[in-house]
């Protein structure tokens, strides 16, 4: 881990070909973030949480026919927000872009989704939720430099503690192989440790990324105790994330890396995985280094995935600001 450092944005865009755009409302405390890639790239999945919400996952196991996929959606608005990628495949059909069948192309834009309809935000919306919408918006919106904290998928994010956000990282391996997460952060759980802001992601922080606290010492009495939201219910939480590389991978491969992102939320939120999450990590593969790891290299990528995304699982919450009708702090604003 000495000899890694993170990329010039410190985004999961340091990954080439890799755009992030977001769309969303802050009077409705919601909104969607998409991932488009430049060209189709290898994609799987891996879900640990006992309450996810998720479109067009099944064609990601490594068994199946669809080798490549050309957006990826997170988005809030529960089951209502699997809209947004309707509104994605929208976008990427007027750029002629799809899974050729015949003279049809269809966009291949599989989604994960997380609950903030009760976190204070205005709900009401007309016969159609808006997430179709906001999904349109965020692809044709998709950039290599974009926002963390308080802005799409995580305008309504929160955690057992502290407002949660959208964070993302990314990591430059000595071997040439850049990885790099993206997250929206809405845990039962807590990234902080006890009452404190120290992190649970603090031993894989780079220079000071996330407030550069570190560990508390001495460790705190009754620290590793669960803190979790309160009446915690199915469906009503979730973190869901997306590690992207661009080391060549197949399909199989790409289901180990997205399950060693599944890792970094265990390193980064106490506790993980729980019942009432949804936790799920996409893993996408560009292949523009064109380095195929080595067996080391593997095991040195799916490390670097797991600390990168306990890293901006807690960007995005270091991130995170204040807005009207908040019901918890921020964590700058947490005393």
């Amino acid at each position: 881990m000495s000899d890694w450092r993170f990329g010039p944005r410190n985004l999961l865009s340091d990954v080439a070909g890799v755009r992030v755009g977001h769309a969303g409302d802050d009077r409705l405390k919601s909104g969607t973030t998409v991932v488009v890639l430049d060209t189709p790239a290898t994609a799987s999945v891996a879900i640990l949480g006992g309450a996810p919400g998720t479109r067009e996952t099944d064609l990601l196991a490594p068994e199946n026919t669809v080798a490549e996929i050309d957006a990826l959606v997170l988005s809030g608005g529960s089951a209502f927000g699997l809209d947004a990628a309707s509104g994605v495949q929208a976008w990427l059909a007027e750029q002629g872009r799809g899974f050729a069948v015949g003279d049809v192309r269809v966009p291949i834009v599989p989604a994960a989704i997380l609950f903030d309809l009760a976190n204070g935000g205005a709900k009401a919306w007309d016969r159609y939720p808006p997430y179709r919408e906001f999904g349109y918006d965020a692809a044709g919106s998709a950039s290599a430099d974009f926002a963390i904290g308080t802005v799409g998928a995580g305008i309504g994010c929160t955690t057992a503690t502290v407002k949660g956000g959208l964070g993302s990282a990314s990591t430059s391996l000595s071997n040439g192989v850049t990885v790099a997460a993206l997250v929206a952060v809405n845990a039962v759980g807590s990234a902080t440790i006890g009452t404190g802001r120290s992190f649970w992601a603090a031993p894989f922080e780079l220079g000071d990324e996330f407030g550069g606290l570190g560990l508390p010492q001495p460790f705190p009495p009754g620290a590793t105790a669960p803190r979790t939201k309160l009446h915690a219910r199915p469906g009503a939480n979730t973190t869901i994330g997306i590690i992207a590389t661009d080391a060549v991978l197949d399909k199989a491969s790409a289901k180990r890396l997205a399950i060693a992102g599944q890792d970094g939320y265990a390193k980064a939120i106490w506790p993980s995985h729980t019942d009432f999450d949804g936790d799920l990590v996409f893993a996408v593969a560009t292949g523009g280094s064109g380095i195929v790891p080595e067996p080391s290299g593997r095991v040195e990528l799916a490390a670097a995935a797991a600390a990168t995304m306990a890293r901006a699982v807690a960007r995005g919450i270091y991130a995170a600001v204040a807005t009207p009708t908040d019901r918890q702090p921020t964590w700058k604003d947490k005393a």
